[in-house]
């Protein structure tokens, strides 16, 4: 069977970097992991406001220009989710199948998170680093993720006011592709009520919660991830089969 890849996409502040971990894990799996504009090696210039349909637009300019890609499989994490599910809307033909892992149909923030990140406020920071790892999470973990976290804050308010005004939860019954969710039990910014009403609406899907896990799962359980995608890979109709492939991230070779 001829092997699409899978093009992960991460969330509010983070970037491709978000997925090292996982794509280390993966394998054998053809894997890319991109920076969404203003993010990452993409450091471009964007307006203040930008929207989740805005980020599908500019991603699906990289994936079937830039990347030359033919129906991949499109993964994203919360806002990356978010991203991911307006790409099966739009251009679901053209894909493969969908990851879907911390994410929802609809991603209303917190008021105070919202106007913490707008003020650049470091307290924005440390409650997105409490709520999206579980409190087993190892010290290097949370190290990591904090300093992935500061990377991204200047892009942190827009990617956040993407999310909020972000609500696809009327059209998931459109969707008819091949889908894993993906969900850590613990998980406080997308909890698990979100997943199961993806999983409920969205046809043939499947539902996968780690347990003990949090929101961010491809930096906190990444092996475990990985297992999960891999088995879902081998049951799913039309999706690519395990095989000796590449694994990259920003577009750069994985070593």
């Amino acid at each position: 069977m001829v092997q699409q890849p899978i093009v992960f996409l991460h969330g509010a502040g983070g970037s491709a970097h978000s997925w090292s971990a996982l794509l280390e894990y993966l394998g054998s799996c053809p894997a890319i992991a991109i920076d969404l504009p203003g993010h990452g090696q993409r450091a471009d210039t964007l307006p203040a406001e930008v929207s989740v349909s805005d980020y599908a637009q500019a991603v699906w300019q990289i994936v079937s220009h830039e990347l030359q890609l033919q129906r991949p499989i499109v993964a994203g994490h919360s806002m990356g989710g978010a991203i991911a599910l307006t790409l099966a809307l739009e251009h679901g033909q053209e894909l493969a199948g969908l990851i879907l892992i911390g994410t929802g149909a609809r991603l209303r923030v917190r008021a105070d998170l919202l106007e913490a990140a707008r003020t650049g406020s470091p307290e924005a920071l440390q409650a997105l680093a409490t709520w999206s790892l579980v409190s087993t999470s190892s010290e290097s973990q949370r190290t990591r993720f904090q300093q992935e976290l500061a990377s991204g804050a200047a892009q942190l308010y827009r990617d956040l006011l993407a999310c909020h005004t972000f609500d696809c939860m009327a059209r998931l019954g459109e969707i008819q592709l091949p889908t894993l969710i993906v969900v850590g039990a613990e998980d406080q910014m997308t909890p698990v009520k979100y997943s199961q009403y993806l999983h409920n609406h969205i046809a043939g899907s499947t539902l996968q919660i780690i347990p003990a896990a949090g929101h961010a799962l491809m930096q906190e359980r990444p092996e475990e991830l990985a297992r999960v995608i891999a088995a879902w890979l081998a049951a799913a109709p039309s999706t690519p089969s395990p095989g000796s492939c590449y694994n990259t991230a920003s577009g750069f070779p994985h070593e």
